[in-house]
């Protein structure tokens, strides 16, 4: 059972720093959602095929673990573990959900954040890289947004197969 309140305590402890029981990267926004996501209780698999599955173990990671491009296509594919539904809003979301950005809309997936809380309905996000505490989701502020930008808003399912 994902348990959301514990995902966005850890999302909410770690905003600003590094858990020293994960590594760390130079772009590390998918690195911290995973963080917050396995803080929940979603079960890693894979190991040690890096192009398969959501886990870090040994030293190493899945792709889908600490890339944006693949955490997108994991969450609107996996059926095993750690899976998610993809809705059509960010109004639809709850804290412990994902949402991915494609800020150029080129297909490249290029962040991702968790949802921490919602005010007025509209989801507030945490993320990694430039580290950010319950920013508005919708990033239009950011240097990195374009008029173009692309999201994909995903509910993790509450429940794991």
């Amino acid at each position: 059972m994902y348990d959301r309140e514990a995902a966005v305590q850890y999302a909410n402890k770690w905003w600003n720093d590094y858990n020293p029981a994960y590594p760390k990267f130079d772009v590390d926004c998918t690195n911290y959602v995973s963080q917050c996501l396995r803080a929940g209780g979603a079960p890693m698999w894979g190991y040690p095929n890096r192009e398969k599955g959501w886990w870090v173990q040994g030293g190493t990671w899945s792709l889908s673990w600490s890339t944006s491009h693949s955490l997108r296509w994991y969450l609107g594919t996996s059926k095993k573990g750690l899976t998610a539904t993809r809705v059509a809003s960010a109004d639809l979301l709850e804290p412990g959900d994902v949402i991915s950005y494609d800020f150029q809309n080129d297909g490249r997936y290029d962040h991702s954040t968790i949802v921490t809380a919602k005010v007025g309905g509209v989801p507030l996000v945490n993320a990694h890289t430039y580290n950010v505490r319950q920013r508005d989701w919708a990033y239009k502020d950011s240097y990195a947004s374009t008029p173009d930008a692309r999201y994909v808003f995903f509910k993790i399912n509450d429940h794991f197969s």
